[in-house]
């Protein structure tokens, strides 16, 4: 049994700024993988010892602020069916994250189950345009027919959610709050079509630094991770990837409520999960295009670089060729990816 099942509260939180879309595209070789560290996991379910988040007051925007916050997740409610298929049923959903009502989508598996479960966290879509459940089609629709219970988050800010006006000058902090909160509602709805001992995540793009961030404050919370052409794990990246060179006005926002790296470096170490990967407990699976002109694979290999040097269970699989989206080779990475959670979930 894992860390914290059952539990209905946990101190996380922490979302990277990410302006970049996300689905992949080419190659003709298999994959490459990279497993610099394989460390077991523990069964205990006594926490492991994690290092004190920082030696010095933490920010009230920052990783260890959220790390020491208590989040609620709770009142998960299966509404309107929104598809039927041959082998899943897809409903409409709400939960409460901490304050806040969060829309998302859940595919329920047919049949008898208990299923493990997936919750998805999607990449960034402009969320004027976007609606729900629009991120990450094609794994909602296969992790499904393989036979997991899906729920996709919508994130605060987007389609049926509630409003966090601060959101996005305070980092995106929030989406990762909503993911913590997505597991921690499937697991105090108690549905007997959920098996609440066996939940992963996965995350693309944007997404898989919401990943990144739930691992690093919340250790024990799920099973295992995956995630897709992941944004950098310093925030400082993605905005000078992303917003700097668009002229995004929010950019000024941020460095005048938090300065610039230059100026409050310990503010930007503080909500960059790379600082805290030795907190982390799950295994993780990170899939990334050779080609990947959006989120460059450079940024991947250094925080699997930093995973490998906590000694942390990280596996790396590389795609000549293929770009952000993934496009030919997305069948491939899929079935490395039921594979991770056959041996990881199941």
């Amino acid at each position: 049994m894992r860390l914290l099942r059952g539990a209905s509260c946990l101190a996380a939180g922490l979302a990277l700024v990410a302006a970049v879309g996300c689905t992949g595209a080419d190659g003709a070789d298999t994959a490459r993988t990279e497993t610099p560290s394989t460390s077991p996991r523990t069964g205990s379910a006594t926490p492991t010892a994690t290092p004190s988040p920082s030696p010095t007051p933490a920010d009230p925007v920052s990783l260890p602020a959220l790390m020491r916050r208590e989040h609620r997740g709770s009142d998960l409610r299966l509404g309107a069916v929104r598809v039927r298929t041959d082998a899943y049923t897809q409903y409409a959903v709400t939960y409460r994250a901490n304050d806040l009502t969060i829309s998302g989508i859940m595919n329920v598996p047919e049949g008898e189950g208990p299923f493990p479960a997936l919750v998805l966290a999607h990449g960034y879509i402009d969320p004027d345009v976007y609606t729900t459940g629009r991120g990450m089609p094609r794994e909602q629709d296969l992790l499904a027919r393989r036979g997991y219970v899906v729920l996709h988050t919508d994130y605060r800010n987007h389609a049926g959610s509630d409003d966090d006006p601060d959101n996005d000058v305070n980092l995106r902090l929030g989406y990762t709050e909503d993911v913590i909160a997505a597991v921690l509602a499937l697991r105090s709805a108690a549905r007997p079509n959920v098996d609440d001992e066996r939940i992963g995540l996965v995350g693309r793009s944007m997404g898989g630094g919401v990943v990144y961030n739930t691992l690093v404050v919340a250790p024990g919370l799920v099973d295992a991770a995956v995630v897709f052409a992941p944004v950098s794990s310093r925030p400082e990246e993605n905005i000078d990837q992303f917003q700097r060179p668009e002229g995004d006005p929010l950019v000024e926002e941020i460095e005048t409520a938090h300065g610039t790296p230059q100026e409050n470096p310990e503010f930007w170490r503080q909500v960059s999960p790379v600082t805290y990967v030795d907190r982390v407990t799950e295994p993780l699976l990170i899939h990334h295009g050779t080609a990947d002109d959006t989120c460059p694979l450079a940024w991947t290999r250094e925080t699997v670089a930093a995973f490998d040097a906590a000694g942390k269970d990280v596996e790396l699989r590389t795609y000549r060729g293929e770009g952000h989206t993934f496009g030919p080779r997305w069948p491939d990475s899929m079935d490395a990816t039921m594979a991770f959670f056959e041996r990881n979930l199941r």
